[in-house]
């Protein structure tokens, strides 16, 4: 075995490097967890004899951590959106700011990482900020998103290339990455992941020689000893029981455990995993459940959750049923035009997308067409508020009848225009102040100081505080979004606030 071994160490460049084996909930290289981005030393630490380190940064080729999807034409955003900012002070912020709940923070939060823009300085090593990106977008369940961020920076780290793989494991894209672990085994020196690339290319025996070789030198633990061990040669353990589910698997656990008849659900597992179940692999209710949580996250687009839920008739009753068939009933009347029809399906499709809280997706599906139909009273009411949260506000707050004092407001912030006197009531007073006045004096500073890009996400961690306890939090992230020129965000903010009924 030894002299095995030492073949397979010579074959597989890397492959004897000291490992330590990934824990059970150290899922996605730690992107679900706040990655640490290494800094230089403090220089004045630094004794007459000691030499700082110098950090070398390949000359002729873009940055990595400035690639995006976005073009700063598209954006809006300035080339030095970062720069100015402490890269720690930005990885804080971004998990603050991804518990917002709110659609048009959850949108403004995937601009933001896919942008165009120059990192940090304070970086030390090339690379660090693309991955701190790459990870939030892991985290907030964006894993489309991420793969294609990668892809267009360039996988060429190991680091990088682990989050590629995780990925993949997820979308269903795994081939590509183990044909690339073949063309560059340097990018990957884990045992399980070459050895389920193996598997899947239908090398068994030599999976099973590296298994072995894995064993000898110590390399796995014993949880991934004996899956790997289940996974390639399940019969052999027909007669034994289960193995026990890790509290949070790796995506490659995941599949491993699908693929020997023992598959996880991934309702109680990050968000991430949820797309595991929009492959043509899983069923249509799992796909429907998923597509409903990614949707509601803002990492499904809404045209692909109407597909997947206009993929068939319903099968059951109840649950997503339920909320499938009430929204196919609803998208036939509109397609017809059929007045009657629409006044009869929109309360029921509305209601229960509001029970799982996507009543934005459909609003940015439908509500622009529900201002071409004729409606009068309550339904024309409900049409016009499913309108506010689509890109059609400013139409729906011309026919919004001036009622209430948040009908005022809601006309009010479509249009720009507020009115002379502010409301009384709390929410309306910090979103009208959020509308007049200038932003605080500390994020004016960062403004000031060109921090722009950490006064947005200042601004949107504000907004995952508790509004209804103080609603200041409201007043200065809307005035900071309209002082950086995101005046379309902060109207959507504020009507999501009042119609989502979220202060």
């Amino acid at each position: 075995m030894w002299n095995k071994a030492a073949i397979l160490v010579a074959l597989w460049p890397g492959l004897a490097l000291a490992q330590q084996p990934l824990s059970a909930i150290d899922w996605l290289s730690n992107s679900i967890e706040a990655t640490p981005i290494a800094m230089p030393p403090a220089q004045d630490n630094l004794g007459s004899s000691e030499i700082p380190e110098v950090v070398v940064t390949p000359l002729g080729g873009p940055s990595p951590d400035a690639a995006g999807l976005l073009a700063r034409s598209v954006t809006g955003f300035p080339r030095d959106l970062w720069s100015q900012s402490d890269p720690e002070d930005l990885a804080r912020l971004m998990r603050q700011a991804g518990n917002a709940e709110l659609p048009a923070i959850r949108a403004l939060m995937f601009t933001l990482l896919l942008a165009e823009a120059d990192a940090p300085t304070g970086l030390q090593r090339t690379g660090d900020f693309l991955q701190l990106r790459v990870d939030q977008l892991l985290r907030l369940g964006a894993v489309e998103q991420a793969e294609a961020l990668m892809e267009r920076a360039g996988i060429d780290t190991p680091e990088l290339f682990q989050r590629a793989f995780d990925a993949s494991l997820l979308t269903g894209n795994e081939d590509t990455r183990c044909a690339e672990i073949d063309r560059r085994p340097e990018l990957s020196a884990r045992y399980p992941a070459r050895i389920f690339c193996l598997a899947r290319r239908g090398n068994w025996s030599t999976a099973a020689l590296v298994l072995g070789t894995a064993e000898v030198l110590g390399m796995l633990t014993p949880a991934e000893d004996a899956l790997l061990a289940r996974f390639l040669d399940p019969d052999l353990f027909e007669a034994d029981d289960m193995l026990a589910f890790p509290d949070v698997p790796t995506p490659l656990e995941f599949r491993m455990f699908e693929a020997i008849g023992e598959g996880m659900p991934t309702a109680p597992l990050p968000r991430a995993f949820a797309h595991a179940d929009l492959r043509p692999v899983a069923g249509w209710k799992a796909q429907l459940e998923a597509a409903e949580r990614l949707a509601r996250a803002g990492a499904l687009s809404e045209n692909s959750f109407l597909g997947i839920y206009s993929a068939r008739l319903p099968a059951a009753s109840g649950g997503v049923w339920d909320r499938v068939e009430a929204v196919q009933r609803f998208e036939t009347a509109l397609n017809r035009r059929d007045k009657q029809a629409i006044i009869r399906t929109l309360p029921d499709a509305w209601n229960r997308m509001g029970e799982v809280g996507l009543q934005v997706p459909f609003a940015r599906l439908f509500g622009t067409r529900l201002l071409d139909i004729d409606l009068n009273g309550a339904h024309e009411r409900q049409a016009l508020e499913v309108a506010l949260l689509s890109p059609g506000y400013e139409e729906a707050a011309r026919r919004l009848p001036n009622i209430t004092p948040t009908d005022a407001m809601l006309r009010a912030i479509a249009s720009g225009q507020m009115p002379d006197r502010p409301p009384s009531q709390p929410q309306l007073r910090a979103i009208y102040d959020g509308f007049t006045n200038d932003p605080s004096r500390q994020l004016q500073a960062m403004i000031d100081n060109g921090a722009i890009g950490e006064a947005i996400l200042s601004a949107m961690a504000k907004l995952s505080q508790d509004l209804r306890s103080d609603p200041r939090q409201i007043t200065e992230a809307l005035s900071l979004f309209r002082a950086v020129g995101l005046v379309g965000t902060a109207r959507s903010v504020a009507l999501q606030l009042l119609l989502l009924e979220t202060v």
